[in-house]
Parts: structure tokens; C-alpha cells; sequence
């Protein structure tokens, strides 16, 4: 009986120790890749991989530590969605500022969302005419808070992050109101790619949000998630994303 107490003792020590030290989301992850200047243009299809209908332009410089980037996608039926952030980089990615708007097929903004990290506030105006809605809130946004480009950053460098094959962060959505929630991307299972008459070995991972265990399967189940196939890797790279295109969840795939 002793000795099982002692093992329980242990055991639940060992356990509450771990806990102690893991990563909660907000929390900054450390980069296991070196950041720089990057360009680069990419193809959206309709979900049946046949059709194009639009492009992604992308372009990230770095300076000293400051990361800036910024991800604009034009549609064919003349909308846009664009995301930019400000970063600090060096052992761990700091979110600093960013911003995103979402334009409907006439050019009009119909979301603009900004936020600053360092000084903790949200602005954002969403809807049009009479209906248009605008908010200024201050909120705790941590330096690990991550959103659009910085986004794609996390799954780079997820090996060196992740725990049991999950890793969650903070994030601030447009629905088309701003929500602040965490988000979870995991590891799945190894997935052979066609593309062009080559097979490409890539490994996925699934982006879903992460609000509380009881509650994320229901939550699942009408939130809108994402999959990302990445060649691995040095650094790993992006082969293809499925997912939606934003919160009207119109379901694209870029690659």
C-alpha cells in the first residue's frame, strides 16, 4: 500500500511538473527557422482542383529583427482578402501589429480589421450601409498571438513546438465580427500528392479551433477547419492548403 501511494505520489508530482512547464497558447514559439526576404505568387482553385479562380501574391522582408509580410488573394469575380503582420523575430516569433480586409466583387471593404498587440487593442469595422458596425476594444492579445502569414510560419516550425503532436496558439478572426479564440493545428496522417505527373510525399495538418475539450467536438462540427499538405524538408514548404477562404467559408484550394 505504501509503495502504491508513493508511486501515485510520484506519478501525480511528475504530471503537475509537466504541466507546469507546457506551452499555453499565447505563449511565443520558438523558431527553428531563420526568417528573410521571400516573394512569391500562387494559384486558388475551386475545391475540385480544376478550375482556377484567382491568385495569391505574397511578400515578406525582413529587417534587423522586424518581420513584416503581407498575403493579398484576388478572385476572379473581383473580391480580395488581404492579411498583413509585423513581427519581431529571433529565438521566438513575436507578433507586433497587423492588419485585415476583405473586399466584396464591386472592391468595397466589407471587414477591416486591425490589430495591435503591443498595445492591445482591436479595430474593426464590418458590414456596409446602414448595417456597417465599428468597435474599438482593448483586449489582452499575448506576443504569441498569430494570425494570416504568421500563421503558416507556426507550421513551419511545428516540429520544434509542438507537444503529442498538437500545437495551439492565439488568434484574432473575423466572423465577420473580431473574435479572439485559440486555434490548434495537429499532425495527421502521410498523404501522397498528385501534381503533374509527380507523387509527392507531404505531411498534413489539420487547423481547428481549440476552446475547451467538451466542448470542441460540437464546436467542430459547424466551425470551419483547415488542411495544410507540407513537403518536408529545410526548411518544410507548403505542397497544398484545403480549407475556406474566410468566415463565409466559401471552400478554396491554393497550391
Amino acid at each position: 500500500m505504501r509503495t502504491a501511494l508513493g508511486i501515485l505520489v510520484f506519478a501525480t508530482c511528475v504530471v503537475g511538473a509537466r504541466a507546469a512547464v507546457a506551452r499555453e497558447p499565447g505563449e511565443p514559439i520558438r523558431l527553428t527557422w531563420s526568417e528573410g526576404d521571400v516573394a512569391g505568387m500562387s494559384t486558388i482553385w475551386a475545391p475540385n482542383g480544376v478550375e482556377p479562380i484567382g491568385f495569391i501574391e505574397y511578400h515578406q522582408s525582413r529587417h534587423g529583427d522586424r518581420l513584416s509580410s503581407i498575403r493579398v488573394a484576388r478572385f476572379r469575380d473581383g473580391s480580395s482578402d488581404e492579411d498583413s503582420a509585423d513581427a519581431r523575430v529571433g529565438e521566438v516569433l513575436e507578433s507586433l501589429a497587423g492588419r485585415s480586409i476583405i473586399r466584396d466583387r464591386d472592391g468595397a471593404v466589407i471587414v477591416d480589421l486591425q490589430i495591435d498587440v503591443e498595445k492591445g487593442r482591436i479595430v474593426a469595422t464590418w458590414g456596409r450601409g446602414a448595417d456597417q458596425q465599428t468597435i474599438t476594444r482593448d483586449v489582452e492579445l499575448p506576443r504569441g498571438t498569430y494570425w494570416g502569414p504568421l500563421i503558416f510560419i507556426v507550421l513551419k516550425n511545428f516540429d520544434g513546438n509542438a507537444e503529442n503532436g498538437r500545437l495551439a496558439f492565439r488568434t484574432v478572426a473575423p466572423t465577420p465580427k473580431p473574435y479572439v479564440l485559440d486555434m490548434e493545428v495537429s499532425r495527421g496522417e502521410p498523404t501522397v500528392l498528385e501534381r503533374m505527373g509527380a507523387r509527392l510525399q507531404t505531411e498534413t495538418y489539420r487547423l481547428n479551433p481549440s476552446i475547451h475539450w467538451a466542448v470542441d467536438p460540437v464546436v467542430r462540427m459547424f466551425a470551419p477547419s483547415a488542411t495544410f499538405f507540407m513537403l518536408p524538408g529545410d526548411p518544410p514548404a507548403l505542397a497544398r492548403f484545403a480549407g475556406p477562404r474566410n468566415y463565409a467559408r466559401q471552400e478554396i484550394v491554393i497550391q
